[in-house]
């Protein structure tokens, strides 16, 4: 039986206007049947999405334009991707950018991630979770919206397998101060580092982060690996 209550099944996003280019409308519809997974109401495991099924699989949890998730699928071929998102014209971006570059690593899943994480993700079948720039929900009110709360973290970790990954990246030092302290508090994770990470080489940059930058906020990120 599932650990979650009513007040667990708040989104961690609100709908918006999902304008679209006629290039993202193109490829979404183009391309969807090659590379976008339905999600599924039981467990299903996520190495079978992809055509090299022994390749560990990272969950990328809001890619937004897929920028940093191409990037990162384009310089690890022997690392499958699993994006979700819920905004249409970034799955529209991404999909061309697949096809663009010819990657055989990526595949989306258009949906509610934390739908995706309970219902779809089998435990102990993740390698990785990245959270890169999720939205901080800066008001106090709004706080019990973010991904980043206990019931969401233990669910996370028993996603990943022994010395699996979550990353997490942001720009609010509030949000950060506090996701450290609920995953600090997240009985299978340990910090990897002494407080914040330094920036994982691999991360290529995304356009939350020059945001970010360009309004001087700190890039502040957080790597926590599954016990064995």
């Amino acid at each position: 039986m599932s650990e979650y209550r009513d007040r667990d099944h708040i989104k961690s996003y609100v709908k918006r206007a999902t304008r679209m280019s006629e290039h993202q409308r193109q490829s979404y519809e183009r391309l969807y049947g090659a590379y976008c997974i339905e999600r599924t109401s039981s467990p299903v495991d996520p190495a079978s999405f992809f055509e090299h099924q022994q390749s560990p699989v990272v969950l990328e949890i809001g890619f937004g334009m897929g920028h940093a998730t191409a990037e990162v699928a384009a310089a690890t071929p022997r690392v499958n991707y699993l994006g979700v998102e819920v905004y249409k014209p970034g799955v529209g971006k991404l999909l061309s950018r697949i096809d663009d570059r010819g990657l055989d690593n990526v595949r989306i899943i258009h949906d509610d991630a934390i739908l995706v994480l309970e219902q779809m993700i089998p435990d102990e079948s993740l390698a990785g979770i990245h959270l890169f720039f999720p939205d901080p929900w800066p008001k106090k009110r709004h706080h019990k919206r973010r991904i980043v709360r206990p019931a969401l973290t233990r669910l996370m970790a028993r996603r990943l397998e022994p010395n699996g990954y979550l990353y997490m990246v942001t720009d609010w030092r509030e949000y950060a101060l506090a996701a450290m302290e609920v995953l600090d508090a997240t009985e299978a994770l340990r910090n990897r580092y002494d407080g914040f990470a330094p920036p994982q080489p691999w991360r290529p940059p995304t356009a939350f982060e020059r945001k970010g930058l360009r309004a001087d906020r700190p890039i502040l990120e957080l790597y926590y690996v599954r016990s064995g």
